[in-house]
């Protein structure tokens, strides 16, 4: 990187930081802000070593900025496409995007149906890929119920399914439960409404 170019974080952030050798290319260097494996970014703010007052913040995911070398300091933007073409040796070291899992409950308990064990069942494949998986599993209700049986249930299903992947070899410790009772229906409904498609458990692995 061009040494008149001075990128500040301010705030945890993934950059990119290239050269631009070609000796026809008036851009020295270029920094692109990248989301993390959640699409969330941080704060960089980039200046120049010899002109202290030119600076552009990057808040926002794949917001660029090149060093010209007539131009100084110029914003641009760019996207996830643009990024891995340009950059095809990126990509392996980027951090993993959660791949999501939902499983749905046949009743009132913690009886999964028989759709969601397929569905548990080609998740199971998938981990065994993976060397150290992060897993975040969620359980939900309906409606139905009061606010404090509705988060014992949810957790109850969050644990029965904790129990199948351990029962399937993943370490108890990769896994964290969750139980949001009837806080976050998929299928927002009146209190009391009954809807088979929001006794489910979510599954964030990465």
């Amino acid at each position: 990187m061009n040494p008149t170019v001075l990128p500040r974080l301010t705030r945890g952030v993934i950059l990119i930081l290239a050269s631009i050798l070609a000796s026809a290319c008036a851009v020295q260097d270029r920094v692109v802000l990248l989301p993390d494996g959640q699409g969330r970014v941080g704060v960089v703010e980039v200046s120049r070593i010899d002109a202290p007052e030119d600076r552009v913040r990057l808040d926002r995911a794949y917001a660029t900025v090149e060093n010209q070398h007539l131009r100084g300091l110029h914003p641009q933007a760019t996207s996830a496409q643009s990024v891995l073409r340009d950059y095809p040796d990126l990509e392996p070291v980027l951090p993993a995007r959660p791949r999501e899992f939902t499983v749905q409950f046949s009743g009132a308990g913690t009886d999964l149906t028989p759709e969601s064990l397929i569905e548990l069942q080609g998740m199971r494949a998938w981990l065994a890929t993976l060397p150290a998986p992060e897993i975040i599993v969620t359980g939900h209700t309906d409606a139905v119920g009061t606010v404090e049986d509705n988060d014992r249930l949810s957790l109850q299903r969050a644990e029965r399914v904790r129990g199948i992947l351990i029962e399937a070899g993943v370490d108890a410790r990769l896994i964290t439960t969750l139980g949001r009772g009837k806080r976050a229906l998929a299928y927002p409904t009146a209190d009391g409404v009954a809807e088979p498609r929001n006794r489910r458990v979510e599954i964030k692995l990465r």
